[in-house]
């Protein structure tokens, strides 16, 4: 009789119904169904947006702790993040201070949205000593390209008068120059890393404003006319810091802040995915392991491209082993996904129903999923 199969389960969040940890549960619970006897080891997932922070707190022994910054739009927001025991390293995630949860998505607030108090996170965490500081950028309702956040740790975003510009994107528009003489001077003696699941630029067709500004709220007949604020600020920041980042791949993650990490905290962009598998210990589970199981809410052509579940499917493909992703809903192509190392995907919709309908059921469908996703792999396995 052959041994019990060891399936590691590894999946990204179910936005707007269940955390990763949450959904690997739900995941590991069909794997039983199906196979009693097998061994499963579950690894939260992210790629620098949501659940980036629970995901290496759960891998890297650490506290949680809590700010009161300024949201998205100046409210108050108590923000999360994580202190490792080192007592070195700081996790932040720019979404609990500017995420898109925080916001309306009108197009007022699309264009109004700072990241003010993500520069009051990283204020927060170089009071509390550290030496390195892990940005998760993803989510966020802020398009402002980092001012915000510059503003926050001293820099100064001025008119042609010399008068501070106002806040968010709509500011960049009366934007003259850039003046980094006041900037937090501890940032220099720190290693600030941005985690982003995007390569988009700064600014451009590929860039944030066009790509991800209308899911903020941004009107898409606006798209230009916000762009061209962005190139003006990508501008300034070169003659300001003496060096362009607006082509940098990832400086439009999170709205720009991707660009204004680089150019205000001399930050290094990485895959968010692969820095959590690296920190997670994921690689030697699936060097041993026979199956693994991962997914997304919605999976589509774009998940090839830095998503989550790839991430995982590349590191198992470099141990020869079969990926199988249990997805909320799916692309009718997935072909560069299937390119990319998922040998299957299973949709948790067992019968038509609506997106709310879904997203009440993840709790059943998604173990029902996970189990025809094991007993395909044990028929597989048959002799």
């Amino acid at each position: 009789m052959a041994l019990a199969p060891y399936v590691v389960v590894a999946s990204d969040s179910f936005k707007g119904s269940a955390s990763s940890a949450e959904v690997n549960q739900l995941i590991a619970d069909g794997v039983r169904r199906a196979c009693p006897g097998a061994r499963v080891d579950a690894f939260p997932l992210a790629d620098g947006g949501e659940g980036t922070l629970d995901a290496l707190l759960a891998s890297n022994a650490g506290t949680l702790q809590r700010t009161q910054v300024h949201g998205s739009l100046g409210q108050p927001v108590s923000a999360r993040w994580g202190l490792l025991d080192d007592g070195a390293t700081a996790v932040l995630e720019m979404a609990e201070a500017a995420g898109i949860g925080l916001s309306d998505l009108t197009p007022q607030h699309a264009l109004e949205a700072s990241t003010f108090g993500v520069g009051e996170l990283l204020r927060a965490a170089l009071d509390a000593g550290v030496r390195r500081i892990y940005v998760g950028l993803g989510g966020s309702a802020t398009s402002d390209g980092g001012s915000g956040m510059a503003r926050a740790l001293g820099a100064r975003l001025l008119d042609a008068s010399s008068k501070e510009v106002p806040q968010g994107l709509s500011g960049l528009a009366q934007l003259a120059r850039v003046d980094t003489s006041g900037l937090d001077p501890r940032l220099a003696s720190v290693d600030v890393v941005g985690l982003t699941d995007v390569n988009n630029p700064l600014c451009g067709p590929r860039g944030a404003v066009h790509v991800y500004g209308p899911q903020k709220g941004i009107p898409r007949e606006a798209t230009n006319q916000a762009d061209s604020w962005m190139a003006a600020y990508a501008r300034a920041l070169t003659v300001g810091i003496g060096r362009d980042v607006s082509q940098v791949p990832g400086a439009g993650a999170a709205g720009g802040l991707g660009a204004g990490l680089l150019a205000f905290c001399g930050a290094r962009l990485v895959s968010g995915v692969d820095f959590v598998l690296h920190r997670s210990g994921m690689d030697q589970a699936l060097a041993a392991c026979d199956l693994a199981i991962t997914g997304e809410g919605r999976m589509d052509a774009q998940s090839a491209f830095g998503k989550a579940p790839v991430g995982v499917a590349r590191l198992a493909k470099r141990h020869g082993v079969p990926v199988v992703a249990v997805v909320g809903s799916r692309a009718q192509d997935l072909g560069t996904v299937y390119d990319a190392g998922i040998d299957l995907v299973l949709d948790a919709v067992p019968a038509p129903m609506t997106l709310e309908q879904c997203l009440a059921q993840v709790r059943t469908n998604v173990p029902l999923a996970a189990e025809s996703a094991m007993r395909a792999f044990m028929l597989g396995r048959a002799e």
